[in-house]
Formats: structure tokens, sequence, C-alpha cells
């Protein structure tokens, strides 16, 4: 019966709506943020790609490291210790945020070098739009790290609607800043990556003061006093870092496969671009149940109840396929107005969608199994053979089949989704043996 289960049918929609409502609001107010620099010219829109293509490296490893963290924090919760989630809070907050200062300075230090390294073959203009951008969005890399840590730190003890709030009234925020900073002031790419500082600071401002307050498990106070415990930092990392491994190398793989797409032409790069946008749309859904049962799954564990465990990756892996289907049939639908409103041409909107139609008929079928008890699976500690798994498969099926398929028989770009399409389907016949294996429940976290 339901009341013998940890969490009510009503927990489990209090948990996971806000958390799917905060994803699905930060790729809106990313394509919109785009849409915006895009005005100020091609040289600013270049300059944010290029620079975005490092930040979003680093700050997935920001988020992967949080996520590791708050892995402890949920199972602490589960057990009823109350301390010891206290403690492991802090060591986040102190780890992520040292890491964090640390990669700041470096980036500040090294700015013109690594951006000369990675993109010298770039006009002067972007060069110099970019060098602009990556000063002020280094120097917010500690704020979203701390937002992250403490976002983290809530949803563990299943607060989502604080972390959703946030994020709702500083994606306001930098929207607001980069109408006022781009087009009144005309700062152009400076503009919008102030603002976006702005509304990093905010977040970060707001996540730590509401971790003071009572009424809640875990609460945390005096962040200066604050003194690192090696043995519990050591526990954060080994749960974060090959997370963060698995994050990043994704994110390069997007950046190979960008290179390979480069060598079709304008209409393909376009059409790609357009369709990648499509696509991570029609997932945030999915997504965002992935990251709840990451707190769902390590109250269980916490708690002893491994078969609970299990129960509930089957349960939100059920909720996730029914959201991912309502998805794809929504960016199916709007696929072509949207190919119209973007003003794309001819060729490049047909290109969107055939690669589209294809996305729709084979994402629900195969990528749910690629993704979703991985998340669950991690908070139970299992996150080497996530990490393994995942770049291996990545690295041989999505890449070196693309490339492949595109530069050795000439495909288009529907290489790379023939690719992405056998990246899922290994990725997901391997994750469900684990899952049926069990295991992944061997590992001891706390």
């Amino acid at each position: 019966m339901e009341e013998k289960h940890l969490f009510t049918n009503k927990a489990l929609i209090h948990l996971l709506i806000p958390v799917i409502m905060e994803q699905l609001l930060n790729a809106l107010m990313g394509t919109v943020d785009t849409m915006m620099v895009s005005n100020v010219g091609s040289a600013a829109i270049s300059a944010v790609s290029l620079v975005d293509s490092i930040n979003v490296l680093i700050i997935q490893a920001f988020s992967a490291l949080a996520a590791g963290g708050a892995i402890i924090c949920s199972q602490y919760i589960g057990q009823k210790n109350a301390e010891k989630g206290n403690q492991s809070a802090r060591q986040i907050i102190f780890s992520i945020g040292s890491i964090s200062l640390i990669v700041t300075v470096l980036c500040l230090i090294f700015r013109n070098p690594l951006l000369r390294l990675i993109f010298g073959q770039v006009e002067d203009t972007v060069m110099a739009a970019s060098e602009s951008y990556f000063f002020y969005t280094a120097l917010s890399f500690p704020f979203i790290a701390l937002y992250d840590a403490g976002a983290s730190i809530f949803r563990a003890q299943e607060n989502t609607k604080g972390p959703m709030a946030v994020s709702v009234i500083s994606n306001i925020m930098n929207i607001i800043g980069n109408a006022i900073l781009i087009w009144g002031f005309h700062m152009g790419v400076a503009g919008a990556a102030i603002s976006t500082l702005v509304s990093r600071i905010f977040c970060a401002l707001v996540v730590l003061y509401q971790l003071r307050i009572d009424r809640q498990p875990i609460v945390v106070r005096d962040y200066l006093k604050i003194r690192p415990d090696w043995k519990m930092i050591k526990r954060i990392l080994g749960l974060g870092i090959p997370s963060g491994v698995e994050n990043s190398m994704f994110q390069l793989g997007k950046l190979a496969i960008q290179s390979t797409v480069s060598t079709l032409g304008t209409a393909a790069i376009a059409a790609q671009a357009m369709t990648n946008i499509l696509e991570n749309l029609s997932g945030i859904g999915a997504i965002g149940v992935g990251i709840g049962l990451m707190t769902v799954v390590g109250q269980c564990l916490g708690a002893g109840r491994k078969e609970e465990a299990v129960y509930y990756i089957k349960k939100l892996c059920a909720m996730a396929e029914i959201l991912l289907l309502a998805g794809c049939i929504l960016v199916f639908v709007f696929t072509k107005p949207v190919t119209i409103l973007g003003g794309m041409e001819a060729e490049s909107a047909g290109m969107c969608m055939e690669m589209i139609s294809w996305i729709t008929v084979v994402k629900p079928i195969v990528w749910l199994f690629a993704f979703i008890p991985a998340y669950g699976m991690r908070a139970a500690g299992d996150v080497r053979f996530s990490m393994l798994t995942s770049c291996l498969s990545m690295w041989i099926f999505r890449y070196c089949l693309c490339v492949f398929l595109i530069r050795g028989i000439g495909f288009g770009p529907m290489g790379v989704w023939i690719g992405m399409f056998a990246d899922w389907t290994v990725r997901g016949i391997v994750f469900t043996i684990r899952f049926h294996s069990r295991k992944w429940l061997l590992h001891k976290v706390i």
C-alpha cells in the first residue's frame, strides 16, 4: 500500500514539479539571452558562443561536484542524522567555494593565452569581445558554484521550491539587465556578461541566506568559520569528480562534433544548431525527474530501504517517459513554426525538420534508459561505472560514428543524430543490465 512507501505520490509531485519548471525556465531564458545578444552583431554572438563553450565545461563541473555532495546529504537525511547532514553541507560549501575561487583566479590570469590557444584563428573583433565576455563571466564562477551547492543541499532535503523561486527571479533579472545594458547603455557583450554576473551574485547570496534559516533539517551558519574536514571532502570529491568528468567529456564531445558539422556548410550548421536547441527542450521534463530521483534514492538508501530505491527508479522512469513523449510531440508540432519565426532558409529548415522527425520517433524508445536510471544509480554511489560507460559510449559511438558517417561516407548533419541514436541505444542497454544486476546497490556512501 502507498503509506508503506517513503514518498507519497503527492510528495513526489511537490518534489519534481519545481525542478522540472526550473530546468525548463533556464533553457528558455538561455535561448532568449542568446537572441538578445545576437542583436549586437555577428562578432558578439560568435564571442558569446565561443566563450560559453568553455564556461559550460566549468559550470557543469561545479554542478556535478554539488550533486555529489547532495547525495551524501540526502543519505544522512534518510538516516535521520541531522548532525552529519549539517557537517556534510558545510563541507560541500567549503570545498566547492574553494575550488571555484582557484578556477576563477587561474581563468583571470590566463584568460588571453587560453582564448588564443583555443580560438586563435578567429577575427580580432571576435577575440576582443571574447576577452571582455570571459573576464566578467569568470568573476561569476564562485557565485554560480555556491548557488549550485546551496540548491543541491535544499533539493537533498526535498525543498525544490526555494531554488526554483531564486532561479525565476535571477533569470528575470538577467533578461532585464541585458535589455538595460545592451540596448540602453550600448555595452555589447560586456553588458550581457555583467548582467549574468549580477544575477549569479544574487542567486548565491539568497541561497546562502536561506540555508541559515531554521525550520529545515539542514541549517548552515557562520560560513567564515567553516574549516576543512578532509575525510568528508574526500567523500564529496569521490562522488563529484567522476560525475564532473562525465559532464565535461560530454561537453568536449559536443565541441568535437560541432567542428565536424562546420565542414558541411552554413545551411547544415544552422540546421544543426536549431535541432540541438529543440532536442534539448524535448527532454527537459525527463531530466527534471532524473534530478529529483537522486534525492528520492539517496533518502531511501540512507534509511536502509534498498528495494524502495529500486521501486522509485522504476516508478519515476515511467513518469519521465510520459514527459519525454509529450515533449517530443510538442517539439515536433512547433518545429516548423519555429523555423519560420527564426527566419531560417528553406534548405536549413528542411534539414531541421528531417532531423526532428527522426528524433521524435527514436528518442522516446531509447533515450530514457540511457539517462534516467543512471541518476538513481549515481545516488547510490555508482558514479565510476556511470562515468566509464558514458565516456566510452559517447566517444566510440556518438563521436567516431558521426565523423565516419559525415567525413567518410558523406552524410549530411543527419550523421550526427545516427551517432547520437547509437550512443543512446548502447548506453541504455548497458545501464539496464547494470540496474537489474543490483551491483549498484553494493556501494557504501555513508
